[in-house]
């Protein structure tokens, strides 16, 4: 593993940390890695119950990934309604939906040929 892929999986577990602190739901990684013509290596997925919810979800992400690897999210979106936040980290794009947002977009059927990782939930 080099320098960049032992970066890119210490954002994405500190992603996942940033997710599970605030109990965010379902949460699956889709590696893209293998997809041609693709904007970025990784989509992390996740959903909350409320816009409240899945807003505290996303600022823990940035808030986590900072403390744990001191890098700042590159641009965010989605903030002012908090049906579907956006987080870019350059090579992993982070997707905080409400549950019914995530459902009607469906990203998982969408990027159905690349490899999907479910996270098991800490109960």
């Amino acid at each position: 593993m080099n320098i960049a892929e032992k970066e890119t999986k210490k954002t994405i577990e500190a992603i996942l940390e940033g997710i599970k602190r605030i109990k965010g739901q379902g949460i699956a990684i889709i590696d893209l890695n293998t997809v041609n013509h693709t904007e970025c290596g990784y989509f992390i997925v996740c959903h909350g119950n409320s816009n409240t919810q899945v807003d505290a979800i996303a600022h823990s992400v940035e808030e986590t990934t900072e403390e744990i690897t001191g890098e700042k999210v590159w641009h965010r979106d989605g903030y002012r309604n908090a049906i579907w936040i956006l987080l870019d980290y350059g090579n992993i794009m982070v997707h905080v939906f409400q549950k019914d947002a995530r459902y009607f977009y469906n990203l998982e059927d969408l990027w159905a040929d690349a490899k999907i990782t479910k996270i098991e939930e800490d109960n």
